[in-house]
């Protein structure tokens, strides 16, 4: 699955909530932000230990990858975040949330055949959710400043 939308509108939320859901069905669940997993899997890959890194998320049914579209240009950084996508294909499910649409991915992966191999992959079984609205936080603030405008005037 993968959820767009601008920031703030609830992707991490939804995702959030779906992972908990398969939790309570004893399912094993795993959240990463997409720029802690890369610096994990590039770690592992520089300490020839990929693979192995790979196999111990393979014990997770789903892994939360969150904010895909902060993780930087570098070809090492995407090429690891390719490759995890490339071993769960058909293998684990994967949620990823991103404020980027598929069509801006050339701004996550500075290889367009790696940028397509990767969308394909991850759309091929997906569902593809586009949320969009207000922010949150900014309909909170604009409901709690209206709150305590009220109480001042009354």
């Amino acid at each position: 699955m993968t959820l767009f939308g601008p920031s703030d509108v609830g992707k991490s939320h939804l995702a959030a909530a779906i992972g908990h859901a398969l939790i309570e069905q004893g399912l094993r669940v795993r959240y990463f932000a997409a720029s802690a997993l890369v610096q994990e899997l590039q770690s592992a890959k520089q300490a020839l230990r990929l693979s192995d890194a790979l196999a111990k998320l393979d014990t997770y049914r789903l892994l939360d990858i969150d904010d895909i579209g902060y993780v930087q240009r570098s070809e090492a950084e995407t090429s690891v975040l390719f490759e995890l996508i490339a071993h769960r294909y058909e293998a684990g499910s994967v949620i990823i949330t991103s404020n980027q649409p598929f069509s801006a991915w050339d701004r996550i992966f500075p290889d367009d055949m790696m940028a397509v191999a990767t969308i394909d992959r991850l759309i091929h079984h997906a569902h593809v959710i586009e949320l969009s609205g207000e922010s949150y936080r900014k309909k909170t603030h604009t409901r709690r400043l209206q709150e305590a405008t009220h109480k001042l005037r009354h």
